[in-house]
Order: C-alpha cells, then sequence, then structure tokens
C-alpha cells in the first residue's frame, strides 16, 4: 500500500461491462444551477449526470447522488457543455455520436412529494453527419461573442464546422491518414491537432473558412480553380511521438500555452508553435490537465499512468505522487459542494471516483517481544548443522549440481559401427557419387515419471541429420522409448569435428510443484571417420607435414585403421592414404626406424580429423595392453604462419559482409526514394511523364537481387571459412599441449580461448573475442612481470580493423608458453609466475624474438628445448651483475642474452 494515497471523497461504478474513453467525461454546471456537475457518457449509449456529495467510509453512494441517468440509441464517443443554442447564453449539453449531434436542455423539475426533485433532458436540435465522427471541439470560432461554435473531425480528415443549428462547412486537412486529438485556441482564433506524421499543425479559422470547399472530395479541374484557396498550416512542431491529448490553458499568473501528452513526453507550446519546456516521462501516460497555476509564471499539471499512479507536475517539477485504485482514462478537476480541487478520475471499465491528495498514516505497531531465555546449546547445534550444509554444497565449483549415484534417467546413444546399406542423405550439397550415412540409436530409461519429455539431437554443420527433434507422451518409471536416426555430411567440406549431442529435457513432479520440476539429461556419441572420408592412394608431395613422436614402436596400420586398410596389401602397413569426400588427400605414414608418425597433406585444416583419429587409436591400443606410459610429443615448428592465413581469410570475408550489407542498405534506399516517386507521380491528376523512373526502378531491383545473391553466397563462404578455421584451431590446440605437454585443465582453458563461439554473428565475431581472451591470457598467468597484471583492458569488444594485433598476441602466446608459462586461470599462480620466469622481475620489453614474432610474413618457429646448465649460470651471473645498472644497459644486456641463448640451442 502507498503512504501516498488518494483518498476516497465520493465514487462509484457504472453499469455492467460498459466502456469508457477519453470523451466521456464532462464537468460543468449543465443545468446552469451555478453548482458543477458530473457528466458521463459510455460507449453503450448510456448518459448520466452526477451531483456527488460526500459519504462516510463503507457507506455507500446515495440514490439521489445520481441526478438523471438515460439510455441513448447510439454510443456515446464525446460529451461537451457550453453556449450550443441561439437566442440564449444559458450552458446546452452536446453529445457526439457516431453519426449524429446532439444538443440538450438540462433542467430541473420542482416535486411535490418526498422523493425530492426531477432531471430531465430536452433535445434542443441534432444533426446528422455524412462521415463517422471520431472527436469535437467547440468554442467562438472567429471571435464571435456569446455563442459557441462546434468542430467536428471525422475518421477519414474532415473538419465539419457547425454554427449552432446551421452547418457552416466542411474542410479536409491535407496529408491525413489518421485522426489525432483536436483543440480550439481562442487566444489565436486557430485548432490545434497531431497528424499522424507525428506533428502538431495549427490552422486558423479564417484560413479554413476561405479554403476550398471540402464537401466532397472528388471535383472537376474548373471546381478547384474557382471554389477557393489552398488549405495552409499556420505552424508545424515535430515532437516525433504520437499524442494522446491536447489542452489550452489560460491562468492570470501564467502565459497562454499549448499543452501536449505523448506517448512518452509532456510538451509545453507556446501560441506560435515554439517549445517551453518538454518533460521525459519514465512510464506511459494514459491522461492529463493542467488546472491551475499556483506560482507566477508556471503551470501545475495532473498526469496519470498504466500503473494506477496521478502525478502533480509544476511546470517539469514532480510536486506529489498518489495511488490510484484504477487506471484513469479521464481526469478532470471540479469545485464540488463547496469543496475546491476535487479530482475526478474515471477509468475504462467505469470506476468514477472523487478524490483529494492526502496520506494514509500508519496505523501498524511493533509487536512486543516476548523475553525468554536463550538455549546456546541448541542454537550451537543448529549452526553445526547449517555449516556442514555449506561445506557439502560449497565442495565443488560448478554451476550444474553434481550428478546424482542414482540417476532419475539415462539417455544413451549408441552409433552403429557400419555405415548404412543404403543412404539416407537427403539434399546433400557434396559432389561425391554416394553420400554415406550412419545410424545413431539413441534410449532413453526412465526411473521416475517424466512429464513433457522432448529429446533434441544435434551435430555440427556441414553434418546434417534425417531428424533432429522428437516429442514423447509422459514416461512413467521403469519405461524406455528408443529412437533411431541417421548423419550424413551435407555441406560440400570436412566438419570441424566428428561428435554429436542428445539433450533430452523433462519435468519431475515434487509434493509442492505438481507441474514438475525442469531437469535435462546429456549424451555425447561419436561419430566414424569413415561418414567423410575413404580410403585412397598416398600421396608423396604435400604442402603441409606433421611429425608425431611417441615412446614406442610403431603400430602397424593394420591393427589401429582395419576399417581403412586392406589386410592384402603389406605397403599399407606403415603407409595409409585417406580421402575426404569432398576431394582433398591426407597421408598417414609411420617410420621404420623411429617412434613417429607423419601426417601430411595439401590443406592445413585437413590434417585435423586424421591427427585427432591416429592419437586416439594409438591410445586405445596401448590402453587395451595395459600400457600406462604412452606418451604422444610434438617437437615440430607451430604452423603459425599457415594459421594466420586461414584467420585473414575468414576476417576478409567478414568485411566483405560488412560491405554487402552497407551496399544493400544504400540500394534499398535508393529503391524506396524511386518508388515514393513513382507514386507520387501515378496519384497526381494530371499526368505527367515518369522520366525514365520505372527503367531505374528495375534497375535498382536487379542491383538489390544482386547484391542479395551476393551476400547469401558470401554468408555461406564465410561459414565455410570459420568451419575450417575451427579446424586447424583444434589442430594448434594439439600441436601446442604435445608440445609443452600441458595437462586436462590447460587444455580447456585453451579451448574456451580459441575455441569460444560455435558461429559467428553480426555482434561478436571470432577475431575480436579471442583477441581479448588471449590479451587476458598474456596480463595474467603469462604475464612477465606485476606492471603488465596491472594493465587495464578495454572491456568493449568490437570488431577490428585487421588482423595484425590478434596475430602478435597469439605469436607472443606460443613465446610465453615456450619460455615456460603455465596456463592458470589463479591469480596466485600468475603471480608466482610472474616471479618466476626470467625476466619477470624487472619491467622490461619484450625481448627481441617477441619483437620478431609479430613481423607480418615472418615464419614464427617455437622450440620446447630447454637452456644448458652452462646457459643457466651465464644467466644468473650476468643478470646479477647488471642489477645496479642503468634501465638502457640492462635492456641491451637481457636482449643479447636471449639472442646468445637461442643461437646457441639447436633447433628443430
Amino acid at each position: 500500500m502507498s503512504l501516498f494515497k488518494a483518498r476516497d471523497w465520493w465514487s462509484t461504478v457504472l453499469g455492467e461491462k460498459e466502456e469508457f474513453d477519453q470523451g466521456c467525461l464532462c464537468v460543468a454546471d449543465v443545468d446552469n444551477s451555478g453548482q458543477d456537475k458530473i457528466i458521463v457518457g459510455s460507449h453503450m449509449g448510456y448518459l448520466r449526470i452526477f451531483n456527488p456529495h460526500p459519504v462516510k467510509p463503507g457507506d455507500e453512494v446515495q440514490a439521489e447522488d445520481l441526478l438523471l441517468e438515460v439510455q441513448l440509441r447510439e454510443p456515446i464517443l464525446q460529451v461537451e457543455v457550453g453556449k450550443f443554442v441561439s437566442g440564449t447564453e444559458g450552458l446546452h449539453l452536446a453529445v457526439l455520436h457516431c453519426r449524429r449531434l446532439c444538443v440538450y436542455a438540462a433542467s430541473e423539475t420542482m416535486g411535490n412529494v418526498e422523493h425530492g426533485n426531477q432531471y430531465q433532458i430536452k433535445l434542443m436540435y441534432e444533426h446528422h453527419l455524412q462521415r463517422t465522427a471520431c472527436n469535437m471541439t467547440y468554442g467562438p470560432f472567429g471571435g464571435v461573442k456569446g455563442r459557441d461554435l462546434i468542430c467536428i473531425q471525422s475518421m477519414d480528415g474532415m473538419l465539419m464546422l457547425f454554427e449552432q443549428e446551421s452547418y457552416a462547412f466542411g474542410r479536409f486537412l491535407p496529408g491525413f491518414l489518421l485522426p489525432g486529438p483536436l483543440t480550439y485556441s481562442s487566444r489565436t482564433d486557430s485548432f490545434i491537432t497531431v497528424s499522424s506524421s507525428r506533428q502538431v499543425e495549427s490552422y486558423k479559422y479564417q484560413v479554413l473558412a476561405f479554403a476550398t470547399d471540402a464537401d466532397g472530395r472528388q471535383e472537376t479541374v474548373q471546381q478547384k480553380l474557382s471554389s477557393g484557396k489552398k488549405l495552409v498550416v499556420d505552424w508545424v512542431l515535430n515532437i516525433g511521438e504520437q499524442a494522446l491529448d491536447i489542452c489550452i490553458v489560460s491562468f492570470n499568473q501564467a502565459v497562454s500555452s499549448v499543452f501536449v501528452l505523448g506517448e512518452r513526453s509532456l510538451f509545453c507550446l507556446k501560441d506560435n508553435g515554439q517549445i517551453r519546456f518538454m518533460k521525459k516521462l519514465d512510464y506511459s501516460p494514459s491522461c492529463f490537465i493542467p488546472y491551475c497555476s499556483v506560482k507566477e509564471g508556471t503551470i501545475n499539471t495532473l498526469v496519470g499512468n498504466h500503473s494506477k499512479m496521478l502525478y502533480v507536475y509544476q511546470d517539469i517539477t514532480l510536486k506529489w505522487a498518489t495511488q490510484l485504485p484504477h487506471v484513469p482514462v479521464s481526469v478532470k478537476v471540479a469545485n464540488l459542494q463547496g469543496l475546491k480541487g476535487v479530482i475526478i478520475t474515471l477509468s475504462d471499465d467505469g470506476h468514477l471516483q472523487c478524490s483529494y491528495l492526502g496520506t494514509d498514516p500508519s496505523l501498524f505497531q511493533a509487536p512486543r517481544i516476548d523475553s525468554k531465555e536463550i538455549n546456546y546449546e541448541e542454537f550451537g547445534a543448529e549452526m553445526k548443522k547449517l555449516q556442514k550444509i555449506i561445506r557439502e554444497a560449497t565442495k565443488t565449483q560448478d554451476i550444474l549440481p553434481q550428478s546424482e549415484k542414482h540417476k532419475d534417467l539415462i539417455v544413451t546413444a549408441e552409433v552403429s559401427p557400419d555405415l548404412d546399406v543404403e543412404s539416407q542423405a537427403i539434399d546433400s550439397e557434396v559432389k561425391a557419387e554416394v553420400v554415406p550415412s550412419v545410424t545413431v540409436k539413441v534410449t532413453i530409461q526412465s526411473r521416475v515419471t517424466a512429464q513433457k519429455p522432448y529429446l533434441a539431437v544435434c551435430v555440427q554443420a556441414p553434418l546434417a541429420l534425417t531428424c533432429d527433434w522428437f516429442s514423447f507422451n509422459d514416461l512413467e518409471p521403469g519405461s524406455s522409448e528408443t529412437v533411431v536416426l541417421s548423419v550424413f555430411l551435407k555441406g560440400n567440406f570436412p566438419p570441424a569435428e566428428l561428435e554429436g549431442n542428445c539433450v533430452f529435457s523433462f519435468n519431475t513432479p515434487t509434493e509442492l510443484n505438481p507441474e514438475g520440476v525442469p531437469k535435462v539429461v546429456q549424451c555425447k556419441f561419436k561419430l566414424p571417420l569413415r561418414l567423410v572420408c575413404f580410403p585412397a592412394q598416398p600421396s608423396k608431395s604435400a604442402n603441409h607435414k606433421l611429425t608425431i613422436d611417441t615412446n614406442k614402436p610403431p603400430i602397424s596400420f593394420l591393427t589401429i585403421f582395419p576399417d581403412f586398410a586392406d589386410p592384402s596389401e603389406d605397403d599399407q602397413a606403415n603407409v595409409l592414404g585417406f580421402q575426404f569426400l569432398t576431394g582433398s588427400k591426407i597421408t598417414l605414414l609411420a617410420s621404420k626406424t623411429s617412434q613417429r608418425y607423419r601426417i601430411q597433406s595439401d590443406q592445413l585444416e585437413d590434417l585435423w580429423l586424421i591427427t585427432k583419429e591416429l592419437t586416439l587409436r594409438l591410445e586405445e591400443h596401448f590402453k587395451k595392453q595395459n600400457c600406462k606410459d604412452f606418451v604422444c610429443t610434438f617437437s615440430g615448428s607451430i604452423p603459425l604462419q599457415e594459421y594466420f592465413e586461414l584467420i585473414d581469410r575468414h576476417f576478409e570475408l567478414r568485411l566483405n559482409a560488412e560491405k554487402f550489407q552497407e551496399l544493400l542498405s544504400e540500394r534499398a534506399v535508393q529503391f524506396r526514394a524511386i518508388e515514393r516517386r513513382l507514386l507520387t507521380r501515378f496519384k497526381d491528376k494530371t499526368p505527367a511523364p515518369l522520366q525514365h523512373l520505372d527503367t531505374l526502378l528495375e534497375g535498382t531491383f536487379r542491383e538489390v537481387i544482386a547484391l542479395a545473391d551476393a551476400a547469401e553466397e558470401n554468408q555461406a563462404n564465410m561459414f565455410q571459412a570459420f568451419t575450417k578455421l575451427k579446424s586447424a584451431t583444434h589442430l594448434v590446440i594439439m600441436l601446442i599441449s604435445l608440445w609443452q605437454k600441458l595437462n586436462t585443465d590447460q587444455v580447456a582453458i585453451m579451448e574456451a580461448t580459441f575455441l569460444p563461439l560455435e558461429e559467428d554473428t553480426k555482434e561478436l565475431g571470432w577475431e575480436e573475442t579471442v583477441d581479448s581472451a588471449v590479451s587476458f591470457l598474456l596480463r595474467t598467468c603469462l604475464s612477465k612481470s606485476f606492471k603488465e597484471q596491472a594493465l587495464s583492458h578495454s572491456s568493449q569488444i568490437s570488431m577490428p580493423k585487421d588482423t595484425s594485433r590478434l596475430k602478435k598476441n597469439i605469436s607472443l602466446f606460443c613465446d610465453r608458453l615456450a619460455k615456460g608459462g603455465r596456463l592458470s586461470l589463479s591469480t596466485e599462480t600468475a603471480t608466482q609466475q610472474a616471479t618466476a620466469v626470467p625476466g619477470g622481475c624487472a619491467t622490461i620489453p619484450e625481448s627481441d624474438l617477441e619483437e620478431r614474432a609479430i613481423v607480418p610474413g615472418s615464419t614464427s618457429v617455437f622450440s620446447n628445448h630447454k637452456p644448458t646448465a652452462k646457459q643457466k649460470s651465464n644467466t644468473g651471473g650476468v643478470l646479477n651483475g647488471i642489477n645496479g645498472c642503468s634501465d638502457i644497459f640492462r635492456v641491451a644486456v637481457t636482449v643479447l642474452l636471449v639472442c646468445f641463448m637461442h643461437v646457441g640451442s639447436t633447433s628443430f
């Protein structure tokens, strides 16, 4: 409950299931008795007049407060009170219907019995409208004295003016689309409205009177030339939003102003359309009324909103806020029964309330606390119990809870060891004669009741599924479901991973939540290599070669690749060829004299799947033989230059995508501009030559289609380049992990750093994401000094202009690892490494090797050789000898020392 609540003075509910709008409420002395009355009209056609009296809290409204209730034949759009009858200056009631305007006289008849006086209305005159009405306004148009004229705005933009009992003229508003609020300013003798172009427009009454007659829209040319002047707007102000209402105010202490309530703003304008002030609203307003001027030069305004709040503003300063029991659609201020400033609000469902501002005092009193002895032993036992629960909950730092020993539901995926006899590939882009497919059997076993279960299976493109979504009926305890699907290669390029994922979602009902608690179970499966490649003749020459060292004698390929090697051919024991369905070839060789394997191909990214498959099958082979000391290492150079070429290719396609987007936007703007000009020519009643606009429109349309096709093709090429980049990234991560003998956690950090995205988006791309992640590692766990750790890093990630910074950071990343840096997300570890790495204590620039690593076009070669004991002793002696030297001398000696260490070592 709000403390600043509107104090109820009188309230009632009008009818049942009736609807009300902004124009349905009016407050005036309708019966000319000297007291304000409340007039309410509804869309159901009911007209009511109230003379409210204050009631005590809890009492019902007295019957005599309702002076009159009558049902008219049509819905009531608006009610107004003014001097609408000729020959008298008394106030009369004007009621606007959809197709009629009726003027009534309200009168009181003295009663002769105890039931009191009687009220009735008498129809003085009515006008039948030829057009559907929207709203109306009134005033002394043209400066007439002692009477009010009425102006009605129709739904099609016509202003119909009535001089009391007679129809005067009608004018169409120029550029009309939808009707807006309408009011009349007697000070400037002009009508003010807000058009659908979100502009406040003012039209002089004299201009309307002498403008072209608008009784009909279809006129001949002769009539147009002889019927009058063109309707010209007096002034225009663009407010940039639709308007809800307009009010003209003129108080003694304030200048005449035009108030406009927008969807998100409150505007106060001068008579000439200039802005006096403007107030941005942080809520959605529903109605308003400027009601007085308390301080000289200022105006007080009431603004209601859809959150059942009523705000009091003095110009743009909020003075009071009060809570209402309903959402007001119309608000008025009146003097009732001698009480000044009564706020009258009406809701769309008929809640009519008269209230005043005030506060609601709090009647709550804090209960008295019973003093009792504290049982410290009981509290201590409870504290120990809670601490035990907290310790068990904080044992793991994972976001997801630990898996239960007895799982409620088990999902298993079984991949068929053989390819499908009849391929299930659909709409494949691969140009091979036969595109193979493999069957995956997914089984769900439930031990509990599973509500709303569904299964989603996903693989990474260019792989595809015959069906990726399954829904089931509710599973009972002990039940199981099985689905079968097929996986095949759809795109004409190799995938980055041969893995899939099954996600099973369901709800488990509980006592507190019968609808069920949502749970998810995942299951991964590995796809066979035969799905994307087949045996082929080995190739002797290749552009890219990798050598994997092991600590065990080489194994025959007939043993570890039985699905690719032919046992009848002995030469395949040490040499084996693979060919992807897309056409590229890979050759695998095993050394006969050393413990090495070589993988070679013409494309760097094609080496990844074969290299990964080789290491996995070697580990499985020695694991079956209970050999626990098998290790794979890599002692060659990291192919960073070839990797950087793939990065540049992907980044170039991203730049092309932005260029296509800009060109498409330009051509679309040009296309719409030509369309508007053609539409203007076609609408013109006097035909004019097209001046080749149709030819220009057709040419622009063809350009838009061509650019859209090119952008779509570039998008496909970019996705293909991103897949190749992911394959090369997986390969580089594997080579670095084998080179530096990284553990599982460190490999996970590298994968999170270099593979943060599944695909590029417009908002975030691979280059800027990886650059930010690598920069973070260089500033933390791989930093060389405390000064680097203290450097600030921008939190905003945006697309870079080029890839030079990214390539520099990747080269620096590999160099830091080569110097003994280790990947860790712990702050303590990073601090220890900054002290342990050579050169970490001194705030010196990067070494000469790091400077050479960032030169574009250079091939970065990193070796895993460690300095000899003699080199270490020389290093320590030199560093100890230069502690007292200047910074320049220290830098020079350190650079020479690093060069001496690398020249003295043997590079692979």
